[in-house]
Formats: structure tokens, sequence, C-alpha cells
């Protein structure tokens, strides 16, 4: 009976080292697997919820050993050909008994590092995540650079599962008739806020050169000039302004802050008007008038340090102007060129069907945004619109952390392909986010494409010393490999060496001797060996909580399977046939 028992095990791990099939799951069926996680409590009866994240076991040394041993004696000879799966080594799952796996919500605040190569899973599991945030009736910031449908669809089912399809909130630029308006400079508390939030988008080798702190008060002396004339800053008003000059500005703010200070002013004005039209060859004489007006009476009694701003912006040579601009008017006028112009700075008459929203609502209403920033088709503007909605989020983030209160929620964002779009503000927000409640999930493909997109090597390693979960699917990079893995302690693997020795004399009397012998030693490997991760299957992963435990876990697929109709497998495999005929 013992020895059926253990040819019944011995049969039951060979199968899961070669089980090699996609797992499909249902919204139902995940809300039924994921509600007891939501509700889970420690040894000592207190309330710790996780996150369920797939299938899977604890990647202890006991299941490195086995996994360095299959390795030395050979995977093909202990577990068979059919172990050495041509999409990835399947076999390394079945080192242990697979069972549900959670990560404890309070260290997912801590942000997340997703990293995996191309096409192996890193959006799949952004679905699985995505879905269970949204039932626990958290906000959901989506940042999509690719625009991929599934992602976005998947999002909107969940929300429309919960009963609450109005919820979620689309926005694309691809599709700008089913897309929702959102102004990235609706949200502030300080006028410098809105100024920061554009002037980060300005290329720059360290964010303190010339251009980006002249184009910053260009902005800042704009934005001033918009708030004391009543108007709200957009990013239209920006452009306009910067390339057009800011004479309409400037003259109208000056006018209100007359009529607001000033008694009798168009009569005490009237006469420099008069003299200004009458003798300056300048295009703008009544504008100079006023200037002159300001500087020469108003000033003293009521000054005003935005209109001081506008007029010394006004004033500067223009030639020197446009040329310190030269990197802020492209940034502008990638996000304003249609359709951008009513999808980021959208100005509608009241009663418009068009869903007008930011991220303060989003976050305070618990809602579910989608952004597709169509990067395939347009890499450059939608690195652009994905910089400044985290730079407006970065802004609201921290107007919850100062004015929040006790009020504060969780707020989740999922950044896709983070390279093409993370700034300053963005290691701002993973630094600091967590004081307001932000959770921030990052995916990339290299490490090395954040030194690439900040240019800097030591930003890179902000962002990665500022997630402290980390989730590895496929890694094909080296340098990426050999960080997950340096990052992780050695363990002592064992190993048994064998020695054999036999002699013969050529005495007479032709004496023989044997030899035999086993030695035990352990010796220091790797929890997770480099290139062990290039091996990973899609929707495989490796797991590595903020507390130091290590996961192995394989990833469902958030959908039903789709079936291939009989016929159309007749069909191939006669095709099959044919050809090899």
């Amino acid at each position: 009976m013992w020895r059926a028992y253990k040819a019944w095990e011995r049969a039951s791990d060979k199968w899961r080292t070669s089980f090699a099939q996609k797992e499909f799951i249902t919204i139902p069926d995940l809300c039924k697997i994921s509600a007891p996680f939501a509700q889970m409590e420690n040894g000592r009866g207190e309330l710790t919820p996780q996150m369920w994240m797939g299938r899977g076991f604890h990647w202890t040394d006991i299941e490195a050993s086995k996994m360095h041993s299959l390795m030395g004696a050979g995977v093909a000879k202990m577990l068979g050909k059919t172990a050495l799966h041509g999409d990835g080594s399947y076999w390394l799952h079945g080192l242990a008994k697979e069972e549900s796996v959670g990560v404890p919500l309070e260290l997912l605040e801590g942000h997340t590092l997703i990293v995996g190569t191309t096409g192996v899973g890193k959006t799949r599991l952004f679905d699985i995540l995505i879905a269970q945030c949204i039932m626990r009736g958290e906000p959901v910031v989506i940042i999509d650079p690719k625009g991929d449908q599934g992602l976005a669809d998947n999002a909107r089912k969940v929300c429309e599962f919960m009963g609450h399809p109005e919820k979620f909130i689309y926005f694309n630029p691809a599709h700008p008739d089913k897309s929702a308006s959102i102004d990235p400079l609706r949200n502030w508390n300080r006028k410098t806020e809105l100024a920061s939030r554009v002037a980060a988008l300005i290329p720059s080798e360290t964010g303190t050169d010339a251009f980006v702190a002249f184009g910053w008060k260009v902005l800042q002396d704009i934005c001033g000039a918009l708030i004391t004339t009543e108007e709200r800053p957009n990013l239209m008003k920006l452009r306009r302004y910067i390339e057009g000059g800011p004479d309409d500005l400037l003259l109208k703010a000056l006018r209100f802050h007359f009529r607001a200070k000033v008694q009798n002013w168009e009569e005490k004005l009237a006469p420099l008007i008069k003299k200004a039209q009458s003798n300056s060859k300048d295009d703008s004489p009544v504008l100079r008038a006023y200037i002159k007006f300001y500087k020469d009476v108003v000033i003293h009694e009521h000054p005003n340090v935005d209109l001081a701003g506008l007029i010394s912006t006004f004033e500067h040579n223009r030639d020197h102007f446009s040329k310190m601009v030269a990197s802020l008017i492209p940034i502008l006028s990638m996000l304003t060129t249609d359709p951008l112009a009513d999808l980021l700075s959208p100005d509608f008459e009241p009663g418009h069907d068009k869903i007008s929203t930011d991220m303060k609502k989003v976050i305070t209403n618990d809602m579910v945004l989608y952004m597709g920033l169509d990067s395939l088709a347009d890499s450059t503007v939608g690195s652009a619109i994905g910089s400044v909605m985290l730079a407006d989020m970065t802004a609201v983030a921290g107007d919850i952390y100062n004015y929040g209160g006790s009020s504060k929620k969780l707020v989740n964002v999922f950044v896709d392909e983070a390279a093409e779009v993370i700034n300053t503000p963005t290691i701002q927000l993973l630094n600091k986010g967590r004081g307001a409640g932000f959770k921030m999930y990052i995916a990339t493909q290299t490490f090395a494409d954040f030194a690439a997109r900040l240019g800097d090597e030591n930003k890179a390693r902000q962002v990665l010393g500022n997630t402290n979960n980390k989730i590895i699917l496929r890694v094909l990079d080296a340098e990426t490999q050999k960080y997950v893995s340096d990052g992780i302690p050695k363990i002592k693997a064992q190993s048994m060496s064998v020695r054999y020795g036999h002699s013969l004399t050529t005495t007479m009397s032709e004496e023989y001797g044997a030899a035999y012998q086993e030695q035990a030693t352990a010796e220091e490997a790797e929890l997770i060996p480099p290139g062990i991760l290039s091996e990973l299957p899609p929707l495989h992963c490796y797991i590595r909580q903020s507390g130091g435990r290590t996961y192995k876990a394989r990833i469902p697929i958030l959908g039903e399977r789709k079936e291939v109709p009989r016929r159309a497998r007749r069909s191939t495999s006669e095709n099959l046939k044919a050809k090899r005929g």
C-alpha cells in the first residue's frame, strides 16, 4: 500500500512538471476566488486583506535545491524529453503542489514593479489585478501606451458585473468620438503647480537648465494672469499666449486690476493713451500706455506679482524669447492639435453630451479611468499625454496628502510600458505617494528602459528602489536578470558526488583493489538563477514580496476560453496532412 501511494505521488509530481496548458478564468469565478482573500485574517484574528495573484507555491531553498539538482543531473534525463517544452520550462512549476497565492494589500502599498519581455503576460496580469481593485470598490487609473483593447474591455466588463457601468471612463485619442475629455490642468492649490506640471515635459538632462527655468517662468506668468482675469488655465490657452505673445492677455489683466483697485482709472489713463498713440511707433501703443500707468502710478499702492511677471515677459527681447521657448512650443503643439484640443482642453457649452472629467473626480467618485495613449501610431505624442497625466496625478496626490485628512482612500495606478511615460513627477509619486494612499503598479520590459527614458541611471535606480514588490515574468535582458537575482539572498544547495576506483597489480599474486566513495557537499547557489528567468513560460512568474517571501505562480487569462470549432480543427488537420503528402 505504501509503495502504491509513493508511486502515485511520483506520477503526480511528473504530471505537474509536464503540465503546459493556459488557464482561463471568468469574471464571476475570479470574484468567488478572490473574495475570501479580501477578508483574510492573520493568526491573531486581525483582518489582513490580500490580492489574489494566481496559483503557485512558496519558493524556498527546498524547491530551489530540487531545481539545481534536476539541472545538474539533466532535465531530459530525469523527467524525459517531454519536459523540454518549446515554450518554456514548465517543469519549474511542478516542483511543489500549487495552491492559491495571495499578497497582503498593505505590502502592495510599497508599489509593485512588473518586468517581462513582450508577449509573456504583463497585460493579462494587469487584467487580474485591476479586476480585484474594481471589485473592492477602489478608484483605478490605467495608463496604457499601446491601447490594448482587451485591457479596456475587461475593465469595462468588471464594472458592468459589479452593477456600475457608469464608473468606467474611456480615453483614447485614436477614438475621439468614444473618448472622454480630461483636463490635466483642472486641479491645483498653488498657481505654481500648473507651470511645474507642463515644464516637467521639457526635455532636459538635469531638469534645472536655463531653458526649463525660463519655460517655467513664462508658464507661471501666463497662468497667473489667466487666474487674475478669472479664466481657467488650459493647454490651449497656454499655447495661444506663448506662440502668439501675451499682449491681449496682459491688456485684459491690467484692466481687471485697474477696475478692482484704482478709482477713475479710465480718466487717469486716457491722456497716456492719447500721447502714446500720437508719438509712439510701437505696434501696441495702448498696451504701452497701460504698462506705463501701472509702473508710474498703480504699482506704488497696488502692486501685483502676476502682472509684474507678465509685463517682464512682454518686454523681453522677442528673438531671445523665441529661442528660450523653442523646446516648450512643440510640447504644447503636441497636446493641442486635433483631436487633442477637445480631449485635453475641454471648454464645452452647458448641455453638451461629451463626458468631461479630471483626476480628482475620478478618485473622489471611485471611478475606473482607462487611458489609451495610441503610442504605436505616434509615440512622441502618446508619451507627452501620459507624462502630463502622471504629473497631474502627482499634484492630486499632494492635495490628498496635505488636505485629505481622515478621508484618504486607496488609489490604484497601473502603468503599462512605463518607460514610455515616466518622468520626474512619477518618481515623486513613487517616493511619496504612499502617504496619500496611492499604490503604483508599473510594467516594463527591461530596467535599462528607465535609464534610456530619464537620461540618468541614478533616476532609473530611484524607480527601482521605490518599488518594494517585484513580479518577474520571462526576462531576456542579462542586466535585468542579474539585478533580480542579486537582490535575493543565496542558498546552500546540496550536491552528491560519487567516486569509483579499482586497481590490479602485475605481481604473481595479481592482487585486485576497489574503492567506492560518496560525498555530500553544500554549495552556495542562487534562489533564482539569472538564466532561469529566460526560460519562464508565458503567464508564469516569480513574485518577490517586500517582506522577503518569494513565490512561483502562474496567471490565468481573464475571459472565456475560445474553443476552436470542430470543423475548423478538421480543416486544419486536413491541410497539415496535405502539406506532408
